[in-house]
């Protein structure tokens, strides 16, 4: 069931800048984050969208004490309540479809289509998180685009899944088959719903561990805390390649290493501003 209510917190954009504002959003698991200036008096605010079902004390004390943690006091930012279809509406007003790598293009219902051969992936992501528009998700797909014109893998995996654009992706770039795997009901049922939507089949399950199989392409794009803690069980699903994002380039050494240390190369990398992702392959036995 999709949360009934959020919290919409906003704050002076001159307060925290894009990429650190997007780091408390994802540590306070928002159900997603957005920009908006003011063309008259050229103010820019942060919004951040935190979804709920009850508790909303608890999570208005969360937040209170993430922005704490990045320095900024009580005066710096506000909290109103919204209900699901006021959210909705929010979340709507900013995003528009975009060209990713060098096929794809990712928008939401409510937008038109490509005007070239790119291909189509419509994405609604209700109250899960992602819609394409962080650098660690884009990241993610110009990783899959160039491994899937390599050799699209027969079986693919995508763990902490949200809305299932990763494995959607993988899918319409020529995959066999796709696994996406979230600790979230909310993100489950959006990755059904978004598989519908473009035609193609992917098994969506509610977990928050890693599957024993094992899998020719194998994307995470969560954060670096829990890719550390997985790595032993997600290297494990490894048969052939691993895309690792959610990562700030300060954090790729760490996160490669933990999965190096279980039998893993490093290939590539690569950045998007303050972001990074990291692309790892199985060792030959």
């Amino acid at each position: 069931m999709q949360a009934s209510k959020c919290l919409e917190l906003r704050m002076n954009a001159e307060l925290i800048d894009e990429d650190r504002f997007a780091v408390l959003c994802e540590i306070l698991s928002a159900t997603g984050y957005a920009e908006e200036s003011d063309i008259d008096s050229g103010i820019t605010e942060r919004i951040g969208w935190f979804s709920f079902d009850a508790n909303e004390q608890t999570l208005r004390d969360e937040i209170a004490t993430g922005v704490r943690n990045f320095g900024l006091n009580a005066e710096s930012y506000t909290l109103n309540t919204l209900e699901a279809k006021d959210w909705e509406t929010a979340w709507q007003e900013y995003w528009y479809g975009m060209p990713i790598g060098e096929s794809l293009w990712v928008r939401p219902p409510f937008r038109d289509g490509p005007d070239d051969e790119r291909i189509d992936i419509v994405l609604d992501p209700g109250m899960a998180f992602g819609t394409g528009t962080h650098p660690t998700t884009q990241l993610c797909l110009e990783a899959i685009e160039r491994v899937c014109k390599e050799d699209a893998p027969a079986t693919v995996l995508d763990m902490g899944a949200g809305s299932g654009l990763l494995a959607i992706a993988a899918m319409k770039l020529g995959a066999g088959r796709a696994l996406a795997i979230d600790m979230e009901e909310d993100s489950v049922e959006a990755c059904i719903t978004n598989a519908a939507i473009n035609k193609v089949e992917i098994t969506a399950q509610l977990n928050d561990t890693p599957p024993a199989e094992q899998f020719d392409l194998v994307v995470a794009n969560i954060l670096a805390a829990p890719l550390v803690w997985m790595a032993k069980e997600l290297a494990a699903s490894v048969a052939d390649r691993l895309i690792l994002s959610g990562l700030l380039a300060e954090q790729v050494n760490d996160v490669a290493a933990a999965y190096i240390e279980e039998g893993l190369s490093e290939v590539r990398r690569d950045q998007q501003g303050e972001w990074a992702s990291v692309e790892l392959a199985r060792r030959p036995a």
